[in-house]
């Protein structure tokens, strides 16, 4: 882990801050690429690497949904896992005002409100989960118990 002060992201401020503890992870991406994409580049398996997705619900409350990079969401599971009629995604234009992070950036960790936040139940049965860390190029390895912890998240199923 880097002790450079320069390229601490939020994220990374929180979980320090918690102490809890992470690995950092930086490639070389200029643009946006999906999450596939950065784990085949990466050769990191699909099972361990998640994304984070940005919901809306009927009453208009925001809500954050952590899945494999490789699944879809279900939203009918999603929206009764946060108590919903019904859910839908924020338009990836509206991410980060809501959130203060970039579509690819985008981690559960330090958005500008803590959501409630969802997290695939299968992440449960890994030791290590990757996420973003709060920037294009930039992921952030660490437990998914601690992951639930950094963000007062739950496990639920909430994939198709």
């Amino acid at each position: 882990m880097s002790k450079e002060k320069e390229i601490k992201t939020n994220a990374m401020r929180i979980l320090d801050k918690q102490k809890i503890s992470y690995q950092v992870n930086s490639y070389e991406c200029e643009e946006f690429i999906d999450g596939m994409h950065i784990a085949d580049k990466l050769n990191q398996p699909y099972e361990q690497s998640f994304k984070t997705l940005v919901a809306v619900g009927k009453s208009k409350a925001n809500y954050v949904f952590v899945i494999p990079v490789d699944q879809e969401i279900d939203f009918k599971k999603a929206a009764k896992a946060v108590g919903e009629k019904s859910i839908t995604l924020v338009p990836v234009k509206e991410i980060q005002s809501l959130t203060g992070y970039i579509r690819g950036g985008c981690t559960p960790i330090g958005m500008k409100k803590l959501f409630p936040t969802v997290i695939q139940k299968s992440a449960k049965e890994q030791k290590e989960i990757i996420i973003s860390g709060g920037r294009l190029g930039l992921q952030l390895i660490l437990s998914p118990e601690d992951l639930i912890q950094a963000v007062k998240g739950v496990y639920e199923d909430v994939i198709a």
